[in-house]
């Protein structure tokens, strides 16, 4: 059936250039040969609507087919513009760990080439380790040396411990002295008055018998034994006031009281007083300073050894001691100068294990620029490491896509190296709190000039979901197509939200001082 609607069309367009070659030649006759050919008027209006009629197909025809494609391209994007949303300025992005020396050195081996995979903890580095050795064993010397210090210190401060108890028996024993005194003291008053009374006696019995002399009653011998009586009683009475004023010479009071005391009257608090007793509590004061044990000279002897035994709760005078011990001054500065040296050798050994450098995550070794016998200083790159595992996709999204857009919702992520092959599933994680052309390393600066409007684009963040890079790995920066399926429930943390919550990680006022 075409065949044959084809042919009077044919014929048409025939009957068409023979009376158009018919029509150039009336025209001009001479270049037709002088021949002027007869042209009927009814058989050149046939072609003429066959070709009008031709020309109308062919516009209908492509005006159905402008409004088929115009129909299907309207129908495939109102059905994207539901379902969802995508964009083609999107990068796989990923964490990448530079890794630095902690101490300074010379590389001795390099371990790893460019695209190594490297897990954490593998050693990629690793730099001369003598000169750290030698630092080591000095560090272990002074060690030495000031654990034999201690120990000098802490005989030294027993001996001043030992001083210290001597001084502080002598401060008693002197007290006790003085007490003694004042006793003897009175003892010898007291033979002072026994000897008086004897005197007194003696002298009575000698005026009675010097009496009876004259009368014959008594003799001559009875008289002299009398008188020698008397004479001894006047000699022990001045022998017993002698020892009186001996005594209170040694008490440092004047042998002779003041006019209406008595022989024992002695100054209040003498045993406090007493000069030997001061010296002593003087000694003591000077010992126990040196085990940091400082007290007044304000206070009594005898509340000084009362505050000295009440540190002994149970009566143990060496437990207190032991504790001044400790708390020396000495024996403290030995202690600390000791923590210092371990210290310092913790710090050598610590800088020895820093000579061998190691991966601090898995991943990929990139950007390698150390080489065996270069010179690295503290915190100098030597390499880079891409984590395989930590890896996203950071997708730029127009403003106008944005609202339809929330935290949870499913992403196919259609990578340009797998092609069709293979899709990979996601996640939107967050949103980045400010558009490409802020975050810029110099802003565009609209205020001034002619302002052209733009459409921005915000980066939005998409996690990978059961990603597996042994399977099929993702490279850094390489192009994405996400297809967000905004009709789909959101899931995961913080499923429907625009922000994340804030979570507490921590203030450093809440921690207390760090320990070792």
């Amino acid at each position: 059936m075409a065949t044959l609607e084809a042919a009077p069309v044919a014929d048409h367009l025939d009957g068409t250039l023979k009376s158009s070659d018919a029509a150039a030649a009336a025209a001009n006759p001479a270049e037709s040969g002088g021949v002027s050919p007869h042209i009927s008027t009814g058989n050149a209006e046939l072609p003429a609507k066959s070709a009008s009629r031709f020309s109308a197909l062919l516009a209908r025809t492509g005006i159905a087919l402008t409004l088929l494609v115009a129909t299907s391209g309207a129908g495939y994007w109102y059905f994207q513009s539901w379902h969802y949303v995508s964009t083609d300025d999107a990068y796989i992005n990923g964490h990448a760990t530079l890794v630095a020396s902690r101490v300074s050195g010379q590389a001795a081996e390099v371990l790893v080439e460019d695209n190594n995979r490297v897990r954490k903890g593998d050693v990629v580095v690793r730099l001369d380790k003598q000169p750290f050795l030698v630092q080591l064993r000095i560090a272990e010397a002074i060690v030495l040396a000031a654990e034999a210090e201690l120990a000098a210190a802490m005989s030294e401060v027993r001996g001043f411990a030992a001083e210290a108890r001597t001084m502080r028996f002598a401060l008693e024993h002197a007290i006790e002295d003085v007490e003694n005194q004042v006793a003897l003291l009175r003892s010898k008053i007291a033979v002072l008055h026994s000897r008086e009374a004897n005197l007194s006696r003696a002298q009575s019995d000698y005026k009675r018998v010097n009496g009876l002399v004259g009368s014959g009653a008594v003799t001559q011998q009875e008289l002299d034994e009398s008188k020698e009586s008397l004479l001894v009683a006047e000699a022990e009475v001045e022998g017993a006031l002698q020892d009186v004023y001996q005594v209170r010479i040694g008490l440092g009071i004047p042998e002779r009281p003041s006019e209406g005391e008595d022989l024992s009257t002695v100054p209040e608090n003498l045993s406090q007083n007493f000069s030997s007793v001061l010296e002593a509590q003087a000694a003591l004061i000077r010992a126990a300073s040196r085990l940091n044990a400082v007290d007044s000279y304000t206070k009594s002897p005898s509340q000084m050894l009362a505050d000295f035994d009440n540190l002994a709760v149970d009566g143990n005078i060496d437990r207190v001691l032991a504790k001044l011990i400790s708390n020396a001054p000495t024996v403290k500065t030995a202690e600390a100068r000791l923590e210092l040296a371990r210290r310092r050798l913790a710090e050598a050994q610590l800088e020895l294990e820093y000579t061998d450098v190691v991966a601090e995550i898995d991943g990929v070794v990139t950007r390698r620029n150390v080489n065996p016998g270069n010179n690295v200083a503290i915190g100098q790159s030597l390499m880079a490491i891409r984590s395989l595992n930590e890896v996203w996709v950071d997708a730029n999204f127009k403003e106008t896509q944005l609202p339809k857009l929330r935290i949870g919702q499913p992403v196919h992520l259609a990578v340009d190296m797998y092609g069709s092959r293979e899709t990979f599933q996601g996640r939107i994680s967050g949103f980045t709190m400010g558009t490409g052309s802020t975050l810029a390393l110099l802003p565009a600066q609209n205020a001034t000039g002619n302002f052209v409007k733009v459409v921005q684009r915000l980066p939005v963040r998409i996690e990978l979901v059961d990603y597996d890079p042994d399977k099929s790995p993702l490279f850094i920066g390489l192009s994405v197509e996400p297809r967000v399926m905004i009709k789909q429930p959101p899931m995961g943390p913080n499923a429907g939200m625009v922000l994340q919550p804030h979570s507490f990680i921590g203030n450093a006022r809440d921690k207390g001082p760090v320990r070792p």
